[in-house]
């Protein structure tokens, strides 16, 4: 079983940046493409970032394409989202899982950006 705890989030003025780290227990996260999701109020959950098990394999929303970036360290179990240049449009909880299949939705973490 693969269980990923999201954090990092916060609230930041339109331009600011944060990293969201999302670290796995119960398996290794090398093992598994695995992807960023967001979902803002009334708004169905979106994808953001996925990030393939093998090299080369990122891809991102256009939303967030060139602002964002997805990256992983198996040694620390961790996958990240640096987000940079945030824009208020970016403001939603954010949630990690693998992909695919799904595994249980945690918390997710909470960005809020303000104009």
């Amino acid at each position: 079983q693969l269980q990923l705890v999201e954090s990092g989030g916060g609230s930041v003025h339109s331009g600011g940046s944060l990293k969201l780290s999302c670290v796995a227990s119960g398996s290794a996260l090398g093992g598994y493409g695995i992807a960023w999701f967001r979902q803002a109020p009334e708004k169905e959950r979106e994808a953001v970032s996925c990030l393939g098990v093998g090299a080369d394999s990122t891809h991102y929303a256009d939303s967030v394409k060139g602002r964002f970036t997805v990256s992983r360290d198996n040694a620390k179990n961790t996958l990240y989202l640096q987000m940079n240049n945030l824009k208020p449009e970016d403001t939603a909880v954010y949630y990690c899982n693998k992909n695919l299949p799904f595994d249980s939705w945690g918390k997710g973490t909470q960005v809020t950006v303000s104009s």
